[in-house]
This record gives C-alpha cells, structure tokens and sequence, in this order.
C-alpha cells in the first residue's frame, strides 16, 4: 500500500497517511484514461455551430432568368450554393458531442489517473485548508512552503470560499472537490494538492 507524507500548510511533516492499493496503487489503464479524458474534452464542447443552408437564406424566390435560350447555364434560384450569399451544403449545424462512458470505466480512469499521480509523485497530501480570510498572498505562501510549482490542482472534500477566492487569481491553480474532480483536470494538472479528508473521500467512493 501507498504511504505518503502529511503535510500542514507551513510544509512540516506531521504524519503518514496508508493509501488503499485498490485506488491509489493499480497499475493505470491507458486505454479507459483516453476513453473518459476524450468523453470529458467532448462534453466541453457548446455545439452551438450553424450555418444556414439553401432553405435558410433571404432571397431567391424568383428563377434568375429562363430556362433556355439564353446561352447561359440553367439556374433556378440566386441563392443555390453555388451563388454568392448562397446557402452552404453540409455545413455544421448544432450538435450533442456527448460520449457515453460505461460507469465502471469511469471508475476505472479516475483509480488509473489518481494511482498515476502517487506513482509520479505528484500527490501531496495536506492535512486541512485553514484561511481566516481570503488573500492571495496567503494560498501563495502555502503553496511555496510544500514546494508546488505549475499548474497545480486542489482537491478538498468540500469547498470553502476562503481557499477559493486565494487561488483563483493565482495562475495554473484550481479548487475543486473530490466528488467533482475529473480525470482530465487531474492529468492536465502537474500537482494533485489533497487534502486528507479528500483522500478519504476518494477510497469511500472508488474502493
């Protein structure tokens, strides 16, 4: 089993924490990390994309000129596609890039990524977020004494104001919680910060 290092916000070690193997030491499967992070990066998408189509654009009731006799190529409407101002053929129109994933490969991919982490040593564990207030320079300070740097991701079991309005101008740093946490925010960040409770969490729901 995983054992790793507790950590208070000044960056003393007060304690190990014994992770279950069964969701932070698996041996990660690739292939259920690809399926979830391109489901996830799919559902980001607005899908709002339209372009309009003959039947859509204004004009064109009217056959420009007729049918024969004129030396020039038959045409019925200004506004076919082939005309400027025309509509435009298979053009996008809005869509659903919704991706159904199984839940046990979700399961999967969120034990895959979390155990890649440990194995990377990219998992801190922290044993509480304490903020009296919320400032900047305090988050700062807290993630230069456990010696975080890049992009880092902040996981706690619950959310608090405080902690979140300290990151949120603090570049490469986000705050969510463990029920929230996605398999892509979690292999786009450098840095897992998880708060132990956190880290509980994680075993009640994943074990």
């Amino acid at each position: 089993m995983p054992k790793l290092d507790v950590y208070d916000q000044s960056g003393k070690k007060i304690s190990q924490l014994t992770l279950n193997d069964e969701v932070f030491g698996i041996e990660p499967n690739e292939q259920a990390l690809y399926d979830v992070v391109k489901a996830q990066r799919a559902a980001m998408r607005q899908g709002t994309h339209k372009v309009k189509n003959r039947s859509e654009v204004s004009g064109g009731g009217r056959k420009p000129w007729r049918q024969k006799g004129t030396g020039r190529a038959r045409q019925g409407s200004i506004r076919s596609p082939q005309w400027r101002g025309g509509g435009v053929v298979f053009g996008p129109t809005p869509r659903d890039y919704y991706i159904k994933v199984n839940r046990k490969v979700r399961r999967l991919a969120l034990r895959s990524a979390l155990s890649l982490k440990v194995t990377e040593k990219a998992f801190t564990v922290l044993d509480a977020f304490a903020l009296e207030s919320a400032k900047t320079k305090s988050m700062v300070e807290i993630l230069s004494n456990l010696k975080l740097e890049g992009k880092t991701l902040i996981i706690m079991d619950a959310l608090d104001s405080n902690v979140l309005l300290s990151a949120r101008n603090i570049e490469g740093v986000e705050v969510t919680t463990s029920e929230q946490a996605s398999v892509f925010e979690i292999m786009s960040a450098k840095n897992l910060l998880v708060t132990q409770s956190a880290a509980n969490q994680f075993e009640e729901a994943l074990k």
